[in-house]
């Protein structure tokens, strides 16, 4: 599903400041930004707002047609479908360096397009700057708006030009929440091929080089009559061996796009099997404790098509491999996929769904007594010779389900009654897809 807000599309060729002037329009640091040319591969959307108007805002990848970069068609591919859905195109140029052949080359295809075009020479810090930028008039596309888009200066008058050009908003007539679902996992697993599965469309670029991602992209689709926003992460990898690089700011936000989901689909390579990569990414959706779904993808080289929908004694090895090495996350529901098949794409969305609900699940205070009393009764607990008194049991808050259990010392119980304690709700209330909580607090007056 497209926004209903109309689109403001940025364009130039690589290292002009672009996602400088995205982050700067949407108030915060999405885009990755650094010297180094090409950074921003994807289109990657966000909200603004100027002068009361709401608009979306799209940042793309550097534009060059003569270029050797082996994903450069796809750049360009991804760029052409933001141009085709904007109503105000921003055409950045770079004012301290002049009018280059690769401005002339995208400036010419530009023409083609019905759409209201504002050349932006960026990098105009100063007077004598802005004088550089009157070079652009010569590509005859109009006024030129001199900027710097990392000090702010002349953005105000751009915003205004393209607040009075942009039509207004028609909001959509259904605002239910959506589900936000982030697609996590080590680098090459095949998650922007999932994404451009699941929105039917490539949405995101993907290729065989690891690291293709660099940003978090957010696809909106609908299923079953539910919304979702499907985010797209870099790859993440260790933190220790990227600190102060590209690859750093892109498991930052990898971490953030967890942070604010709903759900975290891990993907796996069934090709590769389970590394540590993937349980370290597994790691990070069950610490920030979200609902959790297993994908393993590239299944279609495991089996053929003819298999890939029966419960075969491949999947239950692979299965049981998974559950033998990432035990804290037993909960979290498998599924086979094969991004580049189509298959097993919509047994993930209705794990996902589940795994959702499961993750605002709720039981009354009365439940949680009589469940984790009978727990007690059944497997009584001392340690040092004294016996584990629970006085009272409730659920205090969902996304995860979360309950506290006041007791006579919480510092009495070893991990494994704890576990034992979780496992007990776990058998009456299975909530797939989603971690549990327990917090052991000290009961007052408790002897």
């Amino acid at each position: 599903m497209r926004s209903k807000l109309p689109v403001v599309v940025i364009v130039g060729r690589p290292n002009v400041g672009k996602s400088t002037l995205f982050n700067r329009l949407i108030r915060q640091r999405v885009a990755v930004v650094d010297d180094a040319p090409g950074v921003t591969r994807d289109r990657l959307y966000a909200e603004a707002q100027w002068d009361g108007k709401k608009f979306q805002v799209v940042d793309t990848g550097g534009i060059v047609f003569q270029e050797t970069d082996p994903l450069h068609e796809q750049i360009r591919v991804q760029a052409q479908i933001a141009l085709e859905e904007a109503d105000v195109v921003l055409f950045l140029t770079e004012a301290i360096t002049g009018l280059s052949p690769d401005d002339r080359d995208l400036a010419d295809h530009l023409r083609g397009i019905k759409k209201p075009v504002l050349i932006v020479p960026n990098k105009a810090d100063n007077a004598q700057r802005e004088q550089l930028a009157n070079d652009f008039y010569a590509l005859g596309l109009g006024q030129i708006w001199p900027v710097s888009s990392l000090s702010g200066r002349g953005v105000e008058d751009l915003m205004d030009e393209v607040a009075k050009l942009l039509p207004e908003a028609t909001e959509a007539a259904d605002e239910r929440e959506e589900v936000k679902l982030a697609i996590i996992g080590r680098p090459n697993v095949g998650k922007s091929s999932l994404l451009n599965a699941f929105a039917g469309e490539k949405r995101v670029i993907v290729s065989d080089l690891p690291g293709t991602t660099r940003d978090s992209i957010d696809t909106q689709l609908e299923y079953r009559g539910e919304k979702f926003r499907l985010v797209d992460t870099a790859g993440i990898r260790r933190k220790g061996k990227i600190q102060g690089s590209i690859e750093y700011y892109m498991v930052d936000r990898a971490q953030k796009a967890i942070d604010r989901a709903d759900c975290g689909l891990v993907v796996v390579d069934g090709v590769e099997g389970l590394t540590d990569g993937d349980k370290r990414v597994a790691k990070l959706a069950h610490d920030a404790g979200k609902a959790c779904v297993l994908a393993v993808n590239k299944w279609d080289r495991k089996e053929p098509d003819d298999m890939m929908r029966k419960r075969t004694p491949l999947k239950r090895d692979f299965e049981r491999i998974i559950r033998d090495e990432l035990p804290e996350i037993g909960y979290a529901p498998i599924c086979f996929t094969s991004a580049t098949e189509g298959f097993g794409l919509e047994p993930a969305l209705n794990l996902v769904l589940s795994a959702v609900e499961n993750h605002s699940f709720r039981l009354s205070t009365g439940q949680v007594n009589r469940l984790i009393g009978d727990a007690v009764f059944r497997r009584p607990y001392s340690r040092k010779g004294r016996m584990l008194k629970i006085y009272y049991a409730t659920q205090v808050s969902t996304r995860p389900p979360t309950f506290a259990m006041f007791c006579n010392d919480p510092d009495l119980v070893h991990f494994s009654y704890q576990n034992y304690l979780l496992n007990q709700i776990r058998a009456s209330y299975p909530m797939a897809g989603t971690p549990i909580r327990i917090l052991l607090r000290a009961s007052h007056g408790a002897r």
